[in-house]
């Protein structure tokens, strides 16, 4: 042990100190046990890793061999080392050399780790190595020239990292082996190699998502074994290859986002065993070829935001599997061909933004598995046909065109997913059906610029999920039905420019979510009702050009979302509100009894004055001084977000842009459907992440996927899928989410993709995935399985004798969330956004053990629900933040805050985000904001908790108000939230210790 001391204190490098230890430490045992190659440079390799979960625990230099290790596999003829697997370790640090001492191995994969420093040229180029894979890390500098000492490379990824620089001309010139290649999502630049043509057994090749420029090589049609190509989001120019049409092998051709010219060549109409074309986002010309009819297994062609032209050709009917049909923003003319009604398993189809002309043809009717139909802005004529309406379509868009008649009247039982409905910009007549309160599940509908007339249905008031109704420039008349007030989730609603009489009905101040309401140029009459002034989402307001009469409500002075109000040209009396939302002359002229500064009269003596609220009284509701969030900090953040609410302007404005935001979604479907044989029923594929105890539970995995999902065994349901309790043959218990998908899924690359981000994902307070089973028409994930339930079952749906939750678990199960939370937005990269945050994802383990389930499960939606994301959070209602009623505002974790306060109030109160009374609906936050400005926040406290610590309690409630925030940047980050929280802590360890 001394001499190990003394080499100590020489400060040898860790390598040589490693060797020298263990020489020491067998001489003094008295066996010299030689250590081996391999495990040398293993130990050399480790050496350079920082290990934060101890993956490699098992690794050490004492080992006479390293077959025993984790992630290691051995020859079993010549015990040496022939594939390293470290996937998804968290492992940070760089490719060490030590594995140049590895001279057998065959496959290497390091992926969904968090390597930086550049790829090693001399161990890529181990001479027997087959497999090399450090895709998902952080790698960068150039590509060394890999195939130089290597001829037996097969499969090569070397994906989302961060390399750059070009490739040189002859990088692939010894690649004859190279099955599989990828280097999509990196920094790459220059020209494509022509040499690629070289690697003869080519089956994939996929350099997307880079800055790829010039031409596409030519050359690749004598790749016969090519299948999926994939040159997407680069920066190409030229024209499309005709020596592509060689490749009868492949399945899938991606060239969206280029800048492509020329003509789609005919001779692609000899891949008969294409799929997926996507040529979308280039500046392609010229006519479809007629050619492509023999295309009988394309199941996505997309074409959107070229110039292509031409009628539009009637033989695509003939493409019979067809699911997504993409030409939207092309030079197209001609009518809609009838033979589309052909296309039985078509789900998708967007021909808007061209020269279309005619009547829309009903045989569109007989698609019944049409999902989203948009026509919009072309030159149809005629009436919308009614069958259109009886299909289980969720987007239904004509809006631009020359459509006449009235809407189509609306069956029992049409509509029942319809969500999105948007004529707008066209010449229909007649009344609005109230029959349209049947669809149940509408969020968006656009009626503008019509010439409707009669009145508005009361049965529009009946929508529980519409967020926006726009039914201005018409001639409806009659009055605005009080029903709308019912209407909790509406966002906008405007009804300028109508012929509409009466008063404004006060009902209208229920819909608490409101953010524009305009009913300019109307003939309403009557006063403004105080009611208004209770919206305080409310940023934009218009009620000028009517006969409004009496006092403006005072209530608007202390309106701080208000930014914008016109009341212009009316018969208004009284004082003008000194708030800025009326610092406008113009938008309150033409009311000649108004006075006050901004219209230069003075108000008569006696006249009553504006309320001004006096932000430094301090006698609304007293707090000990010590609680990290006082009610001056409260007054402070709100004075501030009076400057930043302007961001409420911009997003309102948007608003008006959502329907259209929604159709251009399609525009980034990249899916690759699989081909509907039956023959891919069978082919499935298990991902463990780690090693079964016993390998029967990995072949019963694979083997019994579907039988696995008993009803019995059913213990969850969400937007994402249902969830199975599973008992592997070893006696574990698995939870077995599968997901509610369309037929229409990412492919296979894109989903692994994903899940292999969520599977490196390790935190005590996270649900760890454990694999994911995949086939076209079966997705599953394998998650631990948490016995205890979810927080939602524990607060509100107790069994009978269960006591309820104490304060103390209460706060434990706040900060575990915020600490899980905390850690996807904070300790993993990229960045993990949950989406879906509420209570029944919120699981409980021993002593109620927080573990948060379904995080960053939007990113596996198919491309096609980007139409209709919103309905996969209608189970969230409550948590969801302002932002996702607004597809113009991006989606930040931001998000994931204001659900975090929606939660923290839920844990305080024991009451729902939203509860639907009799005769009213109350919204958690907006109830519990109230007392707080009342000074009896301590109101809402759960009556289950008496007695509780009031110095605890209060500054948890103004913590969930502040991160329920209606802006964005005024809500904190969840670093910041676990700070205020771990602030409280200490309170409740000491009265744990007494």
């Amino acid at each position: 042990m001394r001499q190990l001391e003394n080499l100590q204190r020489r400060r040898l490098p860790p390598l040589l100190l490693l060797v020298a230890a263990s020489m020491v430490l067998q001489c003094c045992s008295g066996v010299m046990v030689p250590m081996s190659d391999e495990v040398m440079g293993m130990m050399s390799f480790k050496t350079g890793l920082q290990d934060p979960y101890g993956a490699l625990r098992s690794w050490r230099e004492d080992d006479t061999s390293p077959c025993g290790w984790v992630g290691v596999i051995c020859d079993r003829a010549t015990g040496r080392v022939s594939e390293i697997n470290l996937v998804g370790l968290s492992l940070a640090g760089q490719i060490g050399r030590g594995l140049v001492k590895l001279d057998e191995l065959q496959t290497l994969n390091l992926s969904f780790n968090n390597l930086t420093g550049s790829i090693d040229a001399e161990v890529a180029g181990l001479p027997l190595l087959k497999k090399l894979n450090v895709s998902n890390n952080q790698l960068s500098g150039p590509i060394p020239p890999l195939f130089a000492n290597n001829g037996n490379l097969m499969l090569l990824d070397l994906s989302s990292n961060a390399l750059t620089g070009p490739i040189s001309d002859n990088f692939f010139t010894t690649c004859q082996s190279l099955v599989s290649l990828y280097l999509a999502e990196n920094l790459l630049n220059g020209s494509i190699p022509s040499s690629v043509a070289s690697c003869a057994q080519l089956t994939d090749l996929s350099l997307a998502h880079n800055r790829f420029s010039g031409t596409i090589p030519g050359g690749l049609g004598q790749l016969k074994g090519l299948m999926d190509i994939d040159f997407s989001h680069n920066l190409l120019s030229g024209t499309i290859p005709a020596d592509f049409g060689a490749l009868r092998n492949l399945t899938s051709l991606s060239l969206m986002d280029n800048q492509l010219t020329g003509s789609i060549p005919a001779e692609l109409s000899n891949c008969v065993n294409l799929l997926a074309m996507d040529v979308s986002q280039n500046s392609l010309a010229g006519t479809m070829p007629p050619e492509f009819q023999s295309l009988s297994s394309l199941a996505l062609f997309n074409a959107r935001n070229n110039m292509i032209s031409g009628d539009f050709p009637a033989w695509i009917g003939s493409l019979s599997r067809l699911q997504v049909l993409d030409f939207a923003n092309n030079k197209f003319t001609g009518t809609v061909p009838k033979s589309l009604g052909q296309l039985q398993v078509l789900q998708v189809l967007d021909m808007s933004g061209n020269l279309l002309w005619g009547n829309i043809p009903v045989e569109l009717g007989l698609c019944q598995r049409l999902q989203s139909l948009d026509l919009g802005y072309n030159n149809l004529t005629g009436s919308i046909p009614p069958e259109l309406l009886a299909l289980n379509v969720q987007f239904l868009g004509f809006a631009g065109n020359t459509l006449t008649g009235s809407f189509p009247a609306i069956g029992p039982g049409h509509c029942p997913f319809l969500q999105f409905l948007d004529v707008s910009g066209n010449m229909l007549e007649g009344p609005l059906s109230p029959q349209l309160g049947q669809c149940s599940n509408l969020v968006d509908v656009n009626f503008s610029g019509n010439r409707l007339s009669s009145f508005i249905p009361a049965e529009l008031g009946s929508l529980p999920s519409l967020s926006y109704l726009d039914l201005s420039k018409n001639a409806i008349d009659g009055v605005i039905p009080p029903s709308l007030g019912t209407v909790s989730h509406l966002t906008v609603l405007d009804l300028h420019h109508n012929l509409l009489v009466g008063e404004i009905p006060p009902q209208l101040g229920n819909c608490t979510a409101l953010a524009n309401l305009n009913l300019a140029e109307n003939r309403l009459s009557g006063q403004i009702p105080d009611n208004l002034t209770n919206l305080t989402n409310l940023a934009i307001l218009d009620l000028s050009s009517n006969n409004l009469t009496g006092d403006i409500p005072l209530g608007f002075e202390s309106m701080r979302s208000l930014q914008k109000a016109n009341i212009s040209f009316n018969h208004l009396t009284g004082p003008i509100p000194a708030s800025g939302a009326f610092a406008n002359a113009s938008e309150v002229s033409g009311n000649a009894g108004l006075c006050g500064v901004l219209v230069g009269v003075a108000c008569p003596p006696g006249a009553p004055k504006p309320i001004v609220l006096n932000p430094n009284n301090t006698s609304i509701v007293h707090v000990k001084r010590e609680i990290v969030l006082s009610i001056s900090a409260i007054i402070a953040i709100s004075a501030a977000a009076v400057i930043a609410v302007g961001v409420i302007l911009v997003t309102v404005l948007n608003i008006r842009a959502q329907t259209r935001a929604r159709r251009n979604a399609s525009g980034g479907i990249e899916s690759v459907p699989q081909s509907p044989s039956n023959e891919h029923l069978s082919l499935g594929k298990l991902v463990l992440y780690k090693r079964p105890q016993k390998a029967s539970n990995q072949d019963w995995l694979a083997s019994s996927a579907q039988a696995l999902l008993n009803k019995q065994d059913e213990i969850g349901r969400g937007g994402f899928g249902t969830v199975y309790r599973a008992v592997l043959p070893d006696g574990n218990t698995v939870a077995v989410k599968k997901l509610l998908v369309a037929s229409l899924v990412k492919t296979r690359e894109e989903f692994e993709r994903e899940v292999n981000l969520l599977g490196k994902v390790h935190h005590r307070n996270l649900v760890a995935l454990q694999g994911y089973y995949w086939t076209p028409q079966l997705q599953l994930l394998v998650c631990d399985y948490v016995p205890n339930g979810n927080l939602y079952r524990r607060l509100h749906e107790r069994r009978d004798g269960e006591p309820p939750l104490r304060w103390d678990d209460r706060f434990r199960i706040a900060l575990g969330t915020a600490l899980g939370l905390g850690h996807l937005h904070h300790g993993c990269q990229p960045q993990v956004i949950h989406y879906d945050l509420k209570s029944t994802n919120i699981l409980l383990g021993h002593n109620n053990e927080v573990q948060i389930s379904d995080f960053g499960l939007a990113k596996l939606l198919p491309a096609l629900d980007s139409y209709v994301m919103s309905s996969k959070f209608q189970s969230a209602l409550g948590y969801m933040a302002p932002e996702f009623a607004c597809p113009s505002l991006r989606i930040t974790e931001k998000c994931d805050v204001y659900g975090f306060g929606v939660l923290l109030l839920e844990l305080v109160t024991g009451r729902r985000p939203v509860e639907y009374m009799e005769d009213d609906v109350v919204i958690l936050c907006d109830h519990v904001r109230a007392l707080l400005e009342e000074g009896r926040p301590l109101s809402c406290v759960d009556v289950m908790l008496h007695p509780y610590p009031e110095d605890e309690v209060l500054p948890v409630i103004k913590l969930g108000l502040i991160c329920t925030s209606h802006v964005p940047s005024n809500r904190p980050s969840m670093e910041e939230v676990v700070q205020i929280l771990e602030l409280i802590r200490p309170i409740l360890n000491a009265r744990e210790s007494q």
